[in-house]
């Protein structure tokens, strides 16, 4: 592998995005940013967010970028100004069987009683991401950094090519028109914001199938999920899914029944079978995607990137 530094354009400023670049400009790169929505207004804002590893393949990746964006997290946890935390809290299960370790690789899962209505439960502590305040954190160290945000979206692969002889795809969702690629789909979620009553632990249940439940603490607010709609574009909350949701994490955690809804959050996952981490050539630059990550953009965010600066670096 040869170092070198060059010019790159990242395209996206979700979690993703902002990731990537800082890696990028942090191995000597001259990096710049275009993206349809600034970093508020793009889907990671509605991330839960807590870390961990993906079912998703590639299986012989998703490990490694989960286990080196989990030792980011921890030393970012060091920062009160990151948004990032270490948490404790339940995993309950339906079925009693443990979680799958590729889940949380390099994190201790305990057996411990068993939630009321539940087969099964895991004691773990790991790192969770307010996402407002922790994509506050990543745009102020992109502004430090000097990497502009150019708010203008990129209509084409080939237009970004031209500008740059290095290009990085984390455009999450919008990558299937872009690529295109018709192996990424959307995958409606919602969340309920809501204040918090004194909860300092998470739970949550098997995040199989369209709903299941979730609480997050994140200070003085809670974010109550969650629900999984295949292939549903719809960004507008929905009154019947914040109603369910409240609902099932009420059965949980009854003092969220009078808890003051601060607002209700929709995002759509950048779903796909196998996260795409990979480079190609495209009218004599280089370009390199990083997107598909479904429900773990966040926790894998940091194993990502750095694979990307080595991509480019090869």
């Amino acid at each position: 592998m040869t170092t070198h530094t060059t010019e790159a354009l990242v395209i996206g400023a979700g979690v993703t995005g902002l990731t990537t670049a800082l890696c990028l400009a942090e191995a000597g790169h001259t990096v710049r940013i275009r993206t349809a929505a600034l970093p508020q207004e793009t889907t990671s804002r509605a991330a839960g967010a807590m870390w961990g590893s993906t079912f998703a393949g590639p299986t012989d990746k998703v490990g490694a970028w989960a286990s080196a964006s989990l030792a980011a997290f921890r030393e970012l946890a060091r920062d009160p100004g990151s948004g990032v935390a270490i948490v404790s809290g339940t995993l309950a299960s339906a079925t009693g069987t443990a979680p799958p370790p590729q889940a949380f690789p390099g994190v201790e899962v305990l057996r411990t009683e068993p939630p009321a209505g539940y087969a099964a439960g895991f004691r773990v502590t790991l790192p969770f991401i307010d996402m407002p305040r922790y994509l506050d954190h990543l745009a102020a160290r992109i502004e430090a950094a000097g990497i502009p945000m150019d708010l203008r979206p990129v209509e084409s692969l080939a237009e970004a090519a031209g500008e740059a002889p290095v290009v990085v795809n984390c455009a999450g969702v919008g990558a299937r028109d872009l690529v295109p690629d018709p192996a990424l789909r959307a995958v409606r979620g919602q969340h309920v914001v809501v204040e918090n009553p004194g909860l300092d632990e998470f739970f949550m249940t098997e995040p199989f199938g369209p709903a299941w439940t979730s609480l997050f603490p994140h200070g003085e607010r809670l974010i109550l999920g969650s629900i999984a709609q295949e292939d549903d574009w719809d960004t507008a909350p929905r009154t019947e899914d914040a109603e369910a949701i409240l609902e099932r994490v009420a059965a949980v955690e009854p003092r969220v029944r009078d808890a003051r809804i601060l607002e209700h959050q929709v995002g759509l996952r950048p779903m796909r079978d196998v996260v795409r981490v990979e480079a190609q050539t495209l009218d004599g630059a280089r370009l390199v995607h990083n997107y598909g990550h479904g429900g773990t953009g966040v926790g894998l965010s940091w194993g990502c990137a750095r694979e990307v600066a080595a991509l480019v670096a090869e």
